[in-house]
């Protein structure tokens, strides 16, 4: 008779955690990372090509989709520069307790959102 029970965890009963949530949304974010800078070397690329390029970025930019993708681009860039401090360090040989890991990824998770709104500040000459 076939053993039809799971031989490894599956998502109806892993439990997540705050290192595995910011191992995925790391690769992620690099994917996205990847995207934005081809996205922007066009953006540069048309701007050589004459003014009215630049008008057409800039309206484009301006836009609410433009200024989205401008907040979301700033938030992956600030997660993974965050992100990939914390595998330095992990990479030194410090913060693989359970305790430090949670800590580290909570720290990247609100340290990105904090990052973008204080570029989004900066941005809007709040500062």
């Amino acid at each position: 008779m076939e053993n039809k029970a799971p031989l490894s965890p599956h998502i109806q009963i892993y439990k997540w955690h705050i290192s595995s949530l910011v191992s995925i949304t790391h690769r992620i974010t690099g994917i996205i990372n990847i995207i934005g800078i081809t996205f922007i070397c066009i953006l540069v690329s048309l701007l050589i090509l004459g003014e009215s390029n630049y008008e057409m970025i800039n309206f484009f930019l301006s836009s609410m989709i433009g200024k989205f993708i401008i907040l979301g681009l700033t938030w992956s860039f600030s997660f993974q520069i965050l992100s990939e401090i914390r595998h330095f360090i992990m990479d030194l040989g410090y913060g693989f307790d359970l305790k430090v890991t949670k800590i580290t990824g909570l720290i990247v998770i609100i340290g990105s959102i904090f990052l973008t709104v204080v570029f989004y500040l900066i941005g809007k000459n709040f500062f």
